[in-house]
């Protein structure tokens, strides 16, 4: 592996740690309706597990509510029965070819439970960003001992270098996110 690559790898299973933050913290509930909240919830479905978003037109039709339409109506009890499964705290509502979910407003400790489990999901974000680093510095160093690489000690300062700030960069993005999501959640 040459250095550009090393540097590539890293930044990929960076951005791959972001993108799974991204999700996470979309599925999140805010007390204000978004559609992110149950598009990924798996509903058994013609003998296989599907996205809801891939069954139903979702929509939010008010700030606190969020409206299901299955594409075929004789599914709408499996999709009932996912959204109570996903452990949202909803209680689906279903009224003839569709379904209404009603979000209550979020009380104060449920509130600091969402903003520590950001915390801890954000947290975990960065454990696998600082891991790319440390995985990336390793085969840096596996290189520069390769015999074949002709690798000098300046370029694995430098590469090195280029990884602590792609890190740093990343880093900051997860803080963005976050701080994102809790001013969302307390703003409610």
């Amino acid at each position: 592996m040459d250095l550009d690559e090393i540097q590539l790898t890293a930044e990929e299973a960076m951005e791959k740690a972001i993108d799974y933050l991204k999700n996470e913290l979309r599925g999140m509930r805010t007390g204000r309706a978004s559609t992110g909240l149950v598009d990924y919830i798996k509903v058994d479905c013609y003998g296989s597990m599907t996205d809801l978003r891939q069954l139903a037109v979702i929509s939010v039709p008010e700030p606190t509510q969020l409206l299901i339409k299955p594409f075929d109506p004789s599914s709408i009890q499996q999709v009932s029965k996912a959204i109570q499964a996903a452990g949202l705290g909803l209680n689906p509502v279903v009224e003839g070819k569709h379904i209404r979910l009603m979000l209550p407003s979020l009380s104060g400790d449920r509130r600091q439970q969402l903003v520590g489990s950001i915390k801890q999901t954000a947290e975990q974000s960065k454990v696998t960003i600082r891991n790319a680093r440390r995985d990336a510095n390793k085969h840096i160093d596996q290189a520069a001992k390769d015999k074949t690489s002709h690798i000098s000690e300046d370029d694995v300062e430098r590469a090195k270098t280029e990884i602590q700030d792609l890190l740093k960069r990343y880093e900051k993005q997860v803080d963005g996110l976050m701080e994102s999501k809790i001013k969302e959640i307390q703003e409610v």
